[in-house]
Order: structure tokens, then sequence, then C-alpha cells
């Protein structure tokens, strides 16, 4: 009989994660466990994933405000620091902007509007469209701001991000400015030594502000690069990723993880005799098209990942078929055309036709977000996600 399932996506409990745990272990084990539980085979291809927080956790990557205080001062000198396109999240950065404003005598502010990068909207946009505001032009106090729009509160979260961050940066020691332009340049007229805060812009923020005449320029990916006083660190992202763990110390987005990931694909054959694709994933890569938040306040959606899981789909639409070269038919004729095309397609169909609609994302951010809706951010207790199928196609028996 054909097979009548195509591809599932399972979250897999496992032990709560502490620094120092043996992940190439524990996770192919809670695989096992399941698998005999819940009855399923373990198949070639199959992709097991585990959240970036389990592995930063056992790696210990934590740093405490002060250690990034101290990574701040010595970037920027401890003086006045402009914060460029912060995105509004307690979550996210409120304790990285604690430590930031520990590291300077004045903060200079400047929030993007209506929202920040990932969706997070500080006003309404069609308010703003009323009240003449132009985001690409305008430039505004914190005295402007609040007479034309008051003191609107994130629609989710109830929080005025405005104030919050405000009084955050006033309570770790430092003076607070805020500005709100769309233009990272704006923060010049304010602050000639500038962190860049946003995420997948950052690149261009930077260029523009160093050509602007900045006199230092980092980003939060330049922030804690190296251990400072003891601290973790991210070679590559530094902040980027991070989240809070208490009210002082935030989990930073894990270290090089490729040998963890290899690590457990070579236990897996070992164990099973199976080829299973693994990576690491965070955030997924798509956005709520109510609240209009795009999840991805990662730097990526997968820091590691097996060889396998590289490049992107390479798939038939299998209604363009229907409807097009074989519409003349039906039923098992139909099927038999259908899976007679996917067996001869081309390994590469950009640009055909008959891939047209077809997702062109990378196979990892895919995957990834599969995980991270499977898994969720709360108490389903699952850091380990497991997909059978996701490589079969309708010829796949």
């Amino acid at each position: 009989m054909s097979r009548m399932v195509g591809t599932v996506s399972r979250g897999i409990r496992a032990p709560i994660i502490r620094s120092g745990d043996d992940l190439a272990q524990i996770v192919p084990e809670a695989v096992l466990a399941a698998a005999e539980a819940e009855g399923f085979a373990v198949r070639d291809r199959d992709v097991l994933a585990m959240t970036e927080a389990i592995v930063a956790r056992a790696q210990g990557n934590y740093a405490t405000v002060d250690q990034i205080a101290a990574d701040v001062r010595a970037k920027l000198g401890g003086e006045t620091v402009g914060v460029v396109f912060p995105i509004l999240s307690r979550n996210r950065f409120a304790i990285c902007l604690r430590g930031i404003a520990k590291g300077a005598k004045k903060i200079v502010l400047q929030l993007s509007f209506p929202s920040d990068e990932v969706g997070n909207h500080l006003i309404d946009p069609d308010v703003m469209d009323e009240k003449g505001i132009d985001p690409y032009r305008d430039v505004l106090t914190l005295e402007q701001f609040r007479a034309l729009f008051g003191c609107p509160k994130h629609p989710f979260t109830g929080m005025d991000y405005v104030a919050y961050y405000g009084d955050l940066i006033r309570e770790s020691g430092a003076e607070v400015e805020i500005l709100f332009a769309n233009d990272p340049r704006a923060i010049l007229s304010s602050a000639k030594r500038v962190l860049t805060c946003d995420i997948h812009t950052r690149a261009r923020t930077k260029r523009l502000l160093k050509a602007a005449g900045a006199e230092r320029v980092f980003g939060l990916d330049e922030i804690l690069t190296a251990p400072v006083e003891g601290s973790g660190y991210n070679e590559r992202y530094g902040l980027l990723g991070s989240n809070k763990s208490t009210e002082d110390t935030v989990k930073l987005f894990p270290r090089s993880c490729t040998d963890l990931v290899e690590s457990i694909q070579k236990t897996m054959l070992e164990r099973t005799g199976k080829h299973v694709e693994v990576m690491v994933y965070g955030d997924g890569a798509f956005k709520d098209p109510v609240g209009q938040i795009w999840e991805l306040a990662d730097p990526v959606v997968s820091p590691a990942y097996t060889a396998g899981l590289e490049g992107t789909p390479n798939e038939l639409k299998l209604k363009y078929l229907a409807d097009n070269n074989f519409a003349h038919l039906s039923g098992e004729a139909l099927r038999e055309a259908i899976q007679e095309e996917i067996r001869k397609k081309d390994g590469n169909l950009v640009g055909q036709m008959v891939s047209e609609g077809t997702t062109p994302r990378r196979l990892t951010d895919l995957i990834g977000s599969l995980c991270d809706l499977t898994s969720g951010s709360g108490d389903k207790g699952t850091p380990i996600v497991y997909i059978q199928g996701y490589f079969d196609n309708y010829t796949t028996e």
C-alpha cells in the first residue's frame, strides 16, 4: 500500500538542561526513548532538531549586566552613547539595555516608528498618517511624540515601551534622551559614538553611520564577542540572539555547535544504522498576520546543521501539472503521469514554470520554522523536535 502520510513533526520531551550537560548523549537518548514509547521507527533523512536555548544552557553561555557594561564602556568610551533601533522586548532587549546604560553616563535612545524591526508596533500607522507624520523624514523628540500620540501601549504586552526603556536607563544610573526616527544618522546630532541594535539591517546601519562621520560605531553583534570578566560570549553574534535569564543576566546565542550536530548524527547512525540530519534552531522565520510581528529576533534561524540540510527545496507544483500538462487526465492515469514527471524532474528547477509558487527559502529556515511552531516557547517541555517525511514526495512509497 502506498504511504498515506507525508511530513510528521513530533515534539520530544527532554530533561531540564543545565550548564555542563552532555547534549551529544542526552538528545539521542531522548529521541530513541520517544521512538520506543510511541512506536515509530527512525528512518534515513529524518531531521532531529534542538532549540538553541538548550545548547546555550549546556554551554553555560551567560553574561551579567555588569559584564555587558564593561564591554560597552571599553568599546564606546563610557560617556554619551547613542543606542539605535532596539527592538521592543522585555525578553530580548531590556536586560541588554540595562547593561548598556550601566556602561555610559548618558544614553541617547533612538526608536524606529511606527514599529520596530521585527514588527512590534510603537504607534498605530493609521494614526501616524492622520497626524501627517512622514516616517521616512520626520525626527521627533520625546515631547513631540507624546503630544502627537500620547502614551501608546503594546497591544500584546500592555507595555508603554517608551516609558519602560526610559525608566530602565535612569534606574541603571545614566541620563536619557529619546528620539524617534528611521534614519540612523539622526542620532549623530546628539551622540557621536553609537551602538546599533538592529538585527537584520545592522550592516547597512553601521555603514550609514560611519559614512556620516560617527566617531565609533559598534553593533550588538560586536559586544561580548570574547569573554569579559569571565562572561560567556559569542564570537560571531555577540549579544544578538540573547534572551533574558534573570533580572541581571542574559543567555547568549550558542557558540559554534557544528561539532555537536555532527556528533549527534554519528551517534544516531551508530545506534540505528540510519543517516539522520541534525540541526540547532532558534526563532522561526514567519510573520503573525494579526499582530504583524515577524518572529525572527535571532540573527539566523539555525546556527548549526549537518551538510544534508544545505540548500533549498527543488519541487514541482502539483496543481500546475494537474491544471496544465495533464489537464486531460484523471484518476490513476493522472497520478501515474505526475509521479513520472517528479521522477524525471531536473536537479535545478529555478525559473521553470512547473516550480512557480513553491517556496524558494533555505531548507534550514523552513525546517527551523516548523520546529519553532512545534516546540513553542512556553511550557510544552519539548526542546527537541523530530521530523519525518520532510524530504518525501508524491512518489515515495
